[in-house]
């Protein structure tokens, strides 16, 4: 392993997309891809981490190796798995952290034992090993979605008072908090691609400013969220008036399972919710959001939308748009781009809310007010900030 690497630490390392950017990487490395789908392949940023200088760690409740993990999934065409097998064979996750009160329907043996600070301690070992053989770490959390955390307590208000919630061992400290406060802890930048609340809390946030430590997230943008932040803008420049807004989706890979849980689906449902009355300015009573775990589809997620719109004369109209997509396709390049964005933060000196990442996220951090969803002004934040 190159000493000039970057090293992505992934949380959920077996899973769909953890395994998906492991392979993609080597397939690339190899020239037997291109760069369909990679948004920043093209631009040519001082100190942005090249493609085939990326590696891999990280954590999953399943301790099998990367090839056998990616065969179960059914992600890469039997010629590309056959191509990285060996590669992706040598890649056996650490020991995660299991916690049925936050994530119930995601099992495995591969666990670290012991309280909070007990593993945090583990966490911190391990990235401190892979930051040293790298060059360079960040950590990505891909995990399955976590429940819903009763945001506004003290424990997560301040870092003072997280600080004893973990020494009490807290039951208010998730898993993902427990990652993203190792992280911070060891110096290495944090993104949470998923919706769990993590490092996005006011004690996180205070802490990964006190580290210096850049922080992205929250909820990878992928499918149906990124069409609607395209499609939205577009219908309030034309003064469209959106009447309703039904958006339904089927999935059955390991995210959908976790989302077959009430608990974990209320929290995706909170990140795709809170897109379309920031950019239209007005609240859609009948903005609807469904998700269903459809266990034939695997990784292939559909996605219907139905918009009613009315416009001149008030005459109404209506969109139909049905997404055929295949989820870790779409979400594996955006935590690779998320993960070498972090590293050039890291490099710039810059630390905590990294808001020019927004693009890249359903539910973006942001440093103040309301955070900006429309995909256009997004773009625009990413491109301005790479230009430095």
């Amino acid at each position: 392993m190159a000493k000039s690497a970057l090293g992505i630490a992934v949380v959920g390392i077996g899973g769909a997309v953890g395994t998906t950017m492991a392979a993609g990487i080597s397939l690339l490395r190899k020239g037997l891809i291109g760069h369909e789908g990679l948004p920043l392949a093209e631009l040519n940023v001082e100190g942005l981490s090249d493609y085939t200088d990326i590696t891999f760690a990280g954590w999953d409740l399943n301790g099998d190796d990367l090839a056998t993990a990616a065969e179960g999934h059914a992600v890469l065409d039997d010629r590309q798995l056959a191509a990285v097998r060996d590669e992706l064979s040598q890649i056996r996750p650490w020991p995660a952290i299991g916690n049925e009160r936050f994530l119930s329907l995601i099992e495995g043996d591969n666990k670290i034992a012991g309280g909070h600070r007990a593993v945090i301690d583990r966490l911190r070992s391990d990235l401190a090993g892979f930051k040293e053989a790298c060059g360079s770490a960040v950590v990505i959390n891909l995990a399955s979605t976590e429940k819903l955390s009763v945001e506004g307590t003290d424990a997560l208000n301040d870092i003072a008072a997280f600080e004893k919630a973990l020494d009490d061992d807290s039951p208010e400290i998730s898993p993902a908090m427990l990652y993203a406060y190792a992280s911070i802890a060891e110096g290495v930048p944090y993104g949470n691609f998923t919706p769990s609340t993590s490092a996005d809390i006011p004690a996180l946030i205070q802490f990964a400013e006190k580290q210096n430590v850049p922080i992205a997230g929250k909820d990878g943008k992928t499918g149906q969220t990124f069409i609607k932040t395209v499609l939205a803008p577009a219908l309030k420049a034309r003064a469209l008036h959106v009447d309703g807004w039904y958006s339904t989706n089927i999935l059955g890979n390991r995210d959908g399972l976790a989302l077959s849980n009430e608990d974990s689906l209320a929290s995706k449902v909170k990140t795709k919710q809170s897109v379309l009355d920031d950019i239209l300015g007005y609240h859609v009573d009948d903005h609807i959001v469904d998700i269903r775990y459809y266990r034939p589809r695997g990784d292939d997620k559909e996605a219907w939308d139905n918009i009613d719109i009315r416009g001149f004369l008030g005459q109404t109209m209506q969109i139909k748009v049905n997404f055929l997509c295949k989820d870790s396709i779409l979400a594996a390049p955006l935590a690779i781009e998320i993960a070498r964005c972090l590293d050039l933060a890291r490099q710039r000196g810059e630390a905590g809310i990294q808001e020019h990442l927004s693009v890249f996220f359903k539910m973006p951090m942001n440093k103040g007010g309301s955070p900006v969803h429309a995909f256009h002004l997004q773009e625009k934040m990413l491109l301005d900030w790479l230009a430095g």
